[in-house]
């Protein structure tokens, strides 16, 4: 009788034979820089480099190994790089996406509180002289964004909830895993 083998995956390694994939966001791993603080979102396969050239460590892993014909390694869910990386903390400069705004604003419309149809709306309308900087772009649900229009927020009685913002860097790894795996969220202040 011939057994089915699972294909090898990343770096020669097959997943455990019992496991199957449940998601898109099972395929990340949370990277902590050398002081612990959450930087970055990246795939199994990275990780698994990172680890094997020891420029990281596993602090979370799950309950399966990675395997190759020779070797087996934990599957990591969140590494720590070991030596520092300097992050730049130019937010600011970040290009705006429709993701990162929604991530931003906790995935609702910042008028009603929707978690639907969702668009990204001008407070003070691009027509009325308003700037595309996070300090005036908020996420909107379809039927708002419809209902205000390109008039000036006082005019309608439509303000934000929260003031918009530049984001936090942290709302980047929001951007890449829209959920949050739980052993992710102590390492995520926001998400706890």
């Amino acid at each position: 009788m011939a057994t089915q083998s699972t294909p090898p995956g990343p770096q020669g390694f097959a997943p455990h034979p019992g496991h199957r994939r449940r998601g898109r966001d099972c395929g990340r791993v949370l990277v902590l820089n050398a002081t612990y603080e959450p930087i970055n979102v990246c795939t199994v396969r990275r990780a698994a480099v990172l680890l094997l050239k020891d420029k990281a460590e596993i602090v979370e892993h799950a309950i399966y190994e990675l395997r190759s014909e020779s070797s087996a390694i934990p599957r990591p869910v969140v590494i720590r790089l070991v030596t520092f990386v300097r992050v730049p903390r130019d937010t600011h400069r970040r290009k705006i996406t429709r993701r990162a705004v929604f991530a931003r604003d906790g995935w609702e419309c910042q008028y009603c509180g929707a978690r639907a149809n969702l668009t990204v709306d001008h407070v003070i309308p691009r027509s009325k002289g308003g700037p595309s900087t996070w300090e005036n772009i908020v996420a909107s649900c379809a039927p708002c964004n419809r209902r205000k229009g390109d008039h000036l927020p006082h005019k309608v009685g439509m303000h934000p909830r929260r003031a918009p913002r530049v984001p936090h860097p942290q709302v980047f790894i929001h951007v890449a895993s829209p959920t949050i795996p739980p052993a992710w969220r102590q390492w995520l202040p926001e998400a706890a």
